[in-house]
């Protein structure tokens, strides 16, 4: 049984509670390849909020290319981050669009694993 924090000490909130299930029921080397290539791979929060942020001031979407949405992306870059108000609502929830993104990786993590 592993335990997360020993492993991922960087998780916060929700992202942990979701990785401590996910790795509950591995041994130690399935812990530690697990946890190498989910840190690889997955997105820091303040990564996707300061590339939301360079939305008001440059290239709107950076973020929403950074997690996998490119169509969204490419919406946000024509229409200047739909008029700024996708922009902020993406500020406003730029850990769950990280959250999001991060599930999807440890899925990925835990069937590369197996």
């Amino acid at each position: 049984m592993a335990n997360v924090i020993d492993y991922l000490p960087e998780l916060e909130g929700d992202e942990a509670a979701y990785i401590s299930k996910v790795m509950e029921s591995m041994d130690e080397k399935s812990a530690d390849r697990f946890a190498k290539v989910y840190r690889a791979r997955r997105k820091d929060p303040q990564t996707i909020l300061l590339t939301a942020l360079v939305g008001f001031f440059g290239v709107a979407g950076i973020h929403r290319f950074l997690v996998g949405q490119l169509g969204m992306g490419l919406l946000y870059l024509f229409t200047a981050g739909l008029c700024f108000i996708g922009t902020i609502v993406d500020v406003i929830n730029y850990k769950n669009l990280a959250f999001e993104y991060n599930r999807e990786v440890a899925r990925e993590a835990v069937s590369l694993i197996q």
